[in-house]
């Protein structure tokens, strides 16, 4: 089952009631704040911008305007999508991301982890749709779950790849099976493996060889890569469907320009260097707990997981 054309129906009625959210083309001039210059359709026309919060206009940098551009495609790049959505954080981007998904799609029934992480549950929850917890890891309830729903009916999988309390992995490749079995869509949060396992730092679902498969894949900007912020990528539809419709990513802030940077910078290292997943493993291997970076997920003294 395809879900494209639930998020392109959307995307149209959006259309069809005028309120599609098109971004400005504004081009601020340096030095006449708050003077710019709108590249509307009808051709170049002086305007007058009171409502930016770059109070010291580092947004007008070329440095800083071509890490803004290009973050979103180096998250694309990494995990092999059409396009993705930058958040403030990535409590947020599951919070919102999961809730807006479902609830464009028609009679959506949720099926959840039942070891997810809070920012999911909040998420399934703010939803408003019907939903089922499923044992964690356990692929054999899941599929009773899939198998007891009309097929033609909407279902939205959503998982960690690694889980946050305890460091389980997810046997991702068995539900990627029965999502494509029962017409499921996939929606796997990478917030503990992006940057840190697979071909590139791509995660869990590339390692494994399935990241094709996944619908819609979850990130932070922290943790491996260091910074601050959250991420969804998926295809063109989803994606412009969330920021079309999510009050999370409308109603907020922008990340800062100098975080956008850092990261476009921390994304790109670790596409290209695999010398700090090896210490990583290396370390994880041979030593104590305490020391095992981002593997310490595992260790019984942690109970609290923050994003």
């Amino acid at each position: 089952m395809t879900y494209d054309h639930f998020f392109s129906a959307a995307l149209e009625r959006l259309h069809e009631e005028r309120r599609y959210r098109v971004f400005a083309d504004l081009e601020r001039i340096a030095g006449r704040f708050p003077h710019a210059t709108w590249h509307s359709p009808d051709g170049p026309r002086p305007v007058v911008i009171w409502c930016s919060n770059d109070y010291l206009g580092m947004g007008q940098h070329p440095k800083v305007i071509e890490a803004l551009v290009e973050l979103e495609r180096e998250l694309a790049d990494l995990h092999g999508k059409d396009a993705a959505l930058v958040f403030t954080s990535g409590y947020v981007s599951n919070e919102t991301g999961i809730a807006t998904i479902a609830k464009l799609l028609p009679d959506c029934l949720i099926l959840s982890d039942a070891w997810n992480h809070n920012s999911m549950i909040e998420g399934v929850r703010r939803a408003g749709v019907e939903r089922r917890r499923w044992l964690h890891n356990d692929v054999g309830h899941l599929e009773e779950l899939l198998a007891a729903e009309a097929p033609e009916r909407p279902k939205l999988i959503v998982f960690e790849a690694i889980y946050s309390m305890d460091g389980d992995v997810a046997p991702v490749k068995r539900i990627c099976d029965l999502a494509e079995r029962y017409g499921a869509m996939t929606y796997i949060d990478e917030v503990h493996s992006a940057g840190m396992y697979g071909p590139r730092g791509a995660g869990i679902a590339a390692r494994e060889g399935v990241l094709h498969r996944i619908d819609v894949v979850e990130g932070t900007l922290a943790k491996a890569f260091g910074c601050l912020g959250g991420y969804i990528a998926g295809s063109a539809d989803v994606i412009d469907a969330v920021r079309s419709y999510a009050p999370g990513f409308i109603f907020t802030t922008a990340l800062p320009p100098a975080v956008c940077a850092a990261a476009t910078a921390a994304i790109r290292h670790l596409k290209t260097s695999q010398w700090e997943r090896d210490r990583h493993q290396e370390v994880r291997r041979g030593s104590s707990p305490c020391s095992m970076l981002p593997a310490c997920l595992s260790c019984p003294a942690r109970r609290t997981s923050s994003r």
